[in-house]
């Protein structure tokens, strides 16, 4: 409970006095995370969609392979993207290694799958419903694919809320990547885990209480955004 109370009082601390190591490193996980959602967002919500509306050869082996990626292990993700990336790998030459591009890269095949699992289950439960109301109204096709997301709109937000949460507290691909190198690919999980090792408890308490008030004030803006579009 004392190294508690000391890495409260030491987060507090790094705070208000701007710690600039501190703020620095807030800012390169803030950037990362969200990069990686916004991009994630982008591929995985139409395909999703596409997903629970149509059917077509494969599909079933497609939603299986997806359903493995959303619980793919971040290490894994890692190893793949260094290897593609690494100077001798099919992608060295654009020099992408143990940069905060490569992170973004490996958290956004972490988060994909997430938003895109859970956008296709919740096309799938409700889809019909919304078909039969768009029919109703006298839509097309087009009108009745945005009709659905409008319906769908909060459980999609709830997707990508998910996909946040994967995203900020990833440690394990974006140290592979990424290499946790000070002031260019160090990230608070990255910092917290070498302040572990090294024994610095109070400041890795502390680091990971800033971790988790920014998780949380996040995850509060979004879900009073899903609550007024209930």
């Amino acid at each position: 409970m004392q190294e508690i109370a000391r890495g409260l009082q030491e987060a507090i601390k790094m705070l208000l006095s701007f710690d600039p190591e501190i703020y620095e490193i807030v800012g390169l996980s803030l950037r990362v995370s969200l990069s990686s959602v916004i991009i994630s967002t982008c591929l995985g919500v139409p395909i999703g969609v596409l997903l629970g509306l149509y059917d077509f050869p494969g599909k079933r082996a497609l939603i299986r392979t997806i359903y493995t990626l959303m619980s793919l292990p971040p290490v894994i993700a890692g190893l793949v993207v260094f290897l593609f990336i690494m100077r001798k790998g099919p992608l060295g030459f654009m020099g992408l290694s143990f940069t905060p591009t490569a992170m973004i890269v490996a958290q956004v095949c972490l988060v994909t799958p997430i938003i895109t699992g859970l956008t296709y289950n919740i096309v799938k439960d409700k889809a019909d419903r919304v078909r039969r109301l768009a029919l109703t109204l006298g839509a097309g096709r087009r009108e009745s694919v945005k009709l659905l997301i409008y319906e769908l709109r909060v459980g999609i937000l709830a997707a990508i809320v998910t996909g946040f949460g994967r995203a900020i507290s990833e440690v394990g691909a974006v140290m592979l990547v990424g290499g946790n190198i000070v002031g260019k690919t160090r990230v608070m999980t990255t910092y917290i885990a070498q302040l572990q090792r090294m024994g610095n408890y109070d400041r890795a308490i502390a680091v990971g209480l800033v971790l988790l008030l920014i998780a949380f004030t996040i995850n509060a803006i979004l879900y009073n955004i899903q609550e007024k579009n209930a």
